[in-house]
């Protein structure tokens, strides 16, 4: 399929093809849940952590005899039960990262890619270069362009000066082609993509 490519002066200069083996693929929710499930464990640190009753501080001597006090027996102060004991079954340190198939996370990225075409929101730039890493003046283009939560998706080097201005931008991410993933593209409201990042896509996904 055919679609627009635009400057960053919002001008269109040309078209480019869109493979329909990534971006027109059906949108499948189920596979584009697994797949920011399975990104969002992967980053998970895992160190949460409570003592038992083998871990806390204090004395195992039996707190008082066993009969004679009319109260309940004790045989220590560590049990779950007893101010500042151990907790029971609490959280221990884990790796919450789970498998997911390699063509599952192909056809997740597929979707995702096909989910911003379909939805419109998918924008073609020539190139994302500054001549000058001057916010002010990348702020002027993304405005005149309406991107107000936007990823934009370069080839495998991003421009120094480009990066550079878009970090002051708040909404405004960029990622090199092998670092796109389905969890970044979902969730901002636009997805741009350079001339090069197309190629360097549809070259890794099919």
């Amino acid at each position: 399929m055919q679609w627009d490519v635009v400057n960053l002066e919002n001008e269109k200069i040309g078209t480019v093809e869109l493979a329909d083996s990534v971006f027109g693929v059906e949108v499948r929710r189920d596979i584009l849940a697994r797949a920011v499930n399975w990104q969002l464990a992967k980053r998970r640190a895992g160190t949460h952590k409570v003592k038992g009753r083998s871990e806390v501080i204090g004395s195992s001597k039996k707190p008082f005899r066993q009969k004679g006090t009319g109260r309940a027996r004790q045989g220590s102060m560590k049990g779950p039960h007893m101010r500042g004991g151990g907790v029971v079954f609490g959280p221990q340190p884990r790796d919450h990262a789970h498998a997911l198939p390699k063509k599952v996370r192909r056809l997740a990225l597929k979707a995702a890619l096909s989910a911003k075409r379909a939805d419109g929101t998918l924008v073609v730039l020539d190139k994302a270069e500054l001549e000058d890493a001057k916010t002010r003046v990348l702020a002027r283009q993304t405005a005149t362009l309406g991107w107000r939560k936007a990823l934009i998706i370069d080839g495998e080097t991003i421009d120094a000066n480009f990066a550079r201005a878009a970090g002051n931008l708040p909404g405004l991410d960029v990622l090199p082609s092998q670092g796109a993933n389905v969890y970044d593209i979902l969730r901002h409201e636009i997805l741009v993509l350079t001339r090069t990042a197309v190629d360097k896509l549809v070259e890794r996904l099919t």
